[in-house]
């Protein structure tokens, strides 16, 4: 078997979701949003595609690029998708190895890496001098038997959608600046201008803004749901964040619930979220509103260079 390298086409998004979404079936991924990112990322992040095919098929990816958002400099991070029926066969070794020339030669010391909770990826990431960090677990609440009602918004708030932001995002920004600061993860991504926010989230096509959820206290948004879509009847609830002067007032599990309830009247049929192992806070509002636990994501770290 002969593996090819190449780096990603916009003409290739299709096939490169595809797949992706049998390799980490927890995520959301649209072509669409593939494509948009490959040419208008922020220029920060450095990101870009490698493709893997054999006979002409695409039958794995590695996505590349750097930690723009911490302040630490040098990080860079290496996600590797194999089709199933392709693992153990050298695919994942040379993709691997390819994605690692290209974080050094953008100036990466230190890779990072998704590794789902699964003897061969355990195995294949430690075999290659990654150590393990912390963990993610994805979760997933089918909305067509167990979307929770909305709650009434606690008084002096307002409950919206980011549609009515249209305008003017900025107020979201520094909200989500502001409850990232201290976000549990292995990295601290807490430095991020308004254009590369914008960049990144705002401008996104899979960022889904009728569905995407904030609580405004005094015109300032205080809490917020990020929700993305890739065209089929499954949503995502990315980040769930809430400014540190308005916590311990049930503002996340008020706009979670609005989300979830509005995304089942639009049919949507299936929810999927993640959360760091260390918040807790935000697990047992997951657990409340009757997500299951469906995969658990390592993040694995090793040092290119010194």
């Amino acid at each position: 078997m002969t593996v090819t390298i190449r780096p990603f086409r916009p003409e290739d998004a299709p096939a490169v979701a595809a797949v992706l979404r049998v390799a980490a079936p927890y995520w959301v991924f649209s072509a669409a949003a593939l494509r948009w990112q490959s040419t208008h990322g922020a220029p920060a992040a450095r990101q870009r595609m490698l493709l893997a095919e054999v006979d002409g098929e695409v039958v794995g990816v590695a996505r590349t690029g750097l930690l723009h958002e911490s302040a630490e400099p040098g990080l860079g991070y290496a996600n590797l998708n194999v089709l199933p029926e392709r693992r153990g066969g050298g695919v994942g070794s040379v993709l691997l190895a390819a994605a690692e020339q290209r974080l050094r030669a953008i100036g990466a010391r230190e890779a990072y890496a998704k590794v789902v909770d699964e003897p061969a990826a355990v195995g294949f990431a430690e075999r290659h001098g990654y150590r393990r960090g912390r963990s993610t677990t994805h979760l997933r609440l089918d909305l067509t038997t167990g979307a929770p009602p909305p709650v009434p918004a606690p008084p002096g708030v307002r409950i919206t959608t980011a549609a009515a932001l249209a305008e003017d995002p900025r107020p979201l920004y520094e909200a989500d600046l502001d409850a990232s600061r201290d976000e549990p993860g292995d990295v601290g991504m807490d430095v991020i201008g308004l254009a590369d926010w914008r960049t990144t989230y705002w401008d996104r096509p899979d960022l889904d803004r009728t569905l995407t959820t904030v609580a405004i206290c005094a015109g300032v948004v205080a809490a917020f749901t990020f929700a993305l879509t890739d065209g089929s009847d499954r949503y995502q609830s990315g980040m769930t964040g809430v400014r540190r002067a308005y916590r311990g007032r049930g503002l996340a599990g008020a706009v979670k619930r609005s989300a979830l309830h509005r995304a089942a009247e639009a049919g949507f049929t299936t929810a999927l979220t993640s959360n760091d192992a260390g918040n807790e806070a935000m697990l047992a509002i997951n657990r409340r509103l009757g997500y299951a636990p469906v995969a658990v994501e390592w993040r694995y770290r090793r040092t290119l260079f010194r």
